[in-house]
């Protein structure tokens, strides 16, 4: 029982590191093209590789959703904190975007009181207001350097953590193949129909054509990376339990620090690192604390 513990521990260690690593491949194509266009290129691909993989699998009936408008729900909210996310790494450090995306626990204790009407406990309020110091003290620099697009990493945390609630108002309704196929499948088009809507604003960040064959690669390799990572932490959580690898995925921060650091020349900054810290340790506290409520 132990062996398998560590096991999944380790397994979704590798899942939280691949993400990161995925996001740092987003980053290099900034400039390059529109984040948009490369969010519905990503998910493109990886919905077709994972709607094969169902069809092989389950066949028709895998794909005949319970609830066709929640999955439809939960396509938009992970299409919208993916155009979120990916537009702040193109402009910003990867490790500083990262840090505020992981409000996201936050957020969804937040907001179970009154969408799912459960119980907000008063630790989750005092892990809310730290949480809040700590992004207030990442967003200080980043405001200064790059404008009000430092926001976007937090609209990105409150859309995953819409996308949090919809996938347990999802469970049991298929497989977690399926469930990945019926996101990914609702994603890419809204993603594809944001990425038009982007170029014919008229904003240069959002200008794209016909992308090089560079451009296609990494796409598929963040795709991959993503399916992967996800199908990682997936194993390990039925391994070691939900408990044991919840606080696992702050690996991703520092996963993301390092590679900003080495790729992209991104030395860690003291102000950023401390508020960093401060929303990590938010979050531990909160993780702790309901593992406390739940053993009483």
């Amino acid at each position: 029982m132990q062996h398998d513990e560590r096991q999944g521990v380790l397994i979704a260690l590798a899942g939280f590191a691949s993400l990161a690593f995925g996001d740092a491949v987003v980053k290099t194509m900034a400039g390059e093209w529109s984040p948009i266009a490369v969010a519905a290129l990503r998910f493109a691909i990886g919905a077709t590789g994972l709607a094969t993989m169902l069809a092989l699998r389950e066949g028709k009936a895998g794909f005949r959703p319970k609830n066709p408008l929640l999955q439809l729900g939960r396509g938009f909210c992970l299409a919208m904190a993916t155009i979120c996310f990916f537009s702040a790494i193109f402009v910003m450090p990867l490790a500083a975007a990262t840090s505020l995306v992981f409000m996201s626990p936050i957020f969804t204790a937040l907001l179970s009181g009154p969408i799912l009407k459960e119980q907000v406990r008063p630790a989750t309020l005092i892990a809310s207001v730290v949480a809040f110091a700590g992004v207030l003290v990442v967003l200080r620099p980043n405001l200064a350097e790059v404008g009000w697009i430092a926001v976007l990493p937090l609209c990105a945390a409150l859309f995953i953590s819409f996308l949090v609630m919809g996938n347990r108002a999802a469970a049991g309704q298929g497989s977690s193949l399926s469930m990945q196929v019926f996101v990914a499948c609702c994603a890419a088009p809204i993603l594809v129909v944001a990425a038009f809507i982007g170029r014919a604003s008229g904003v240069e960040a959002l200008q794209f054509g016909w992308p090089d064959w560079g451009i296609v690669v990494r796409c598929a390799v963040v795709a991959v990376t993503a399916s992967t990572a996800h199908w990682l932490v997936y194993l390990g959580t039925t391994r070691a339990g939900a408990a044991t690898i919840a606080p696992m995925t702050y690996i991703q921060l520092l996963v993301a620090a390092g590679l900003g650091w080495w790729w992209f020349a991104e030395a860690p900054d003291l102000i950023s690192l401390v508020g960093a810290i401060i929303i990590i340790g938010a979050g531990l506290y909160l993780w702790a604390s309901g593992r406390t409520a739940k053993s009483h």
